[in-house]
């Protein structure tokens, strides 16, 4: 049976709220600081509609994306963004780009590579039972109370 890899797209996002996973799977993402965006960077230095992030197809049936400075009807963002430490106004993202959308604000791309079919065989203990014969008993057949030969 032959392996197919499906590639996972997620972009790490760092503002002043701390730090998130987005699993990116939509064709279209508004970034920005309007609370309507769908990623919403939490920082007074990015623009209500900072970016776009668009999903483009590739020849192999997969898919990548790029991301675009400003909003979708051509509105750049006051400050723009860095990718990888240039100022850019488009950038098709590869794994591990890094986006500063402002100070306290950036963005690190993951193109994850995961086979949909595991290549490892189940495993055969990954449930834990207790048997009744596992229970060590007294004399009279009780159970032996354990908490005895604790001794703090």
């Amino acid at each position: 049976m032959p392996l197919h890899t499906k590639l996972s797209n997620i972009l790490i996002v760092e503002d002043s709220k701390g730090r998130r996973e987005i699993v990116l799977d939509g064709s279209v993402y508004s970034i920005g600081r309007d609370p309507k965006c769908d990623i919403r960077l939490s920082s007074q230095f990015v623009s209500r509609h900072h970016a776009t992030l668009v999903q483009l197809p590739k020849d192999d049936d997969t898919f990548y994306y790029r991301i675009v400075d400003g909003n979708l009807k051509g509105k750049p963002s006051a400050n723009g963004m860095l990718i990888n430490g240039r100022k850019l106004q488009a950038h098709d993202l590869k794994n591990e780009d890094e986006i500063v959308f402002g100070p306290q604000a950036r963005a690190i791309y993951y193109q994850l590579k995961r086979d949909s079919q595991s290549t490892l065989p189940p495993d055969e203990f990954d449930i834990t039972l207790i048997s009744p014969n596992m229970i060590e008993e007294g004399e009279e057949g009780e159970s032996q109370d354990l908490s005895e030969d604790y001794d703090p």
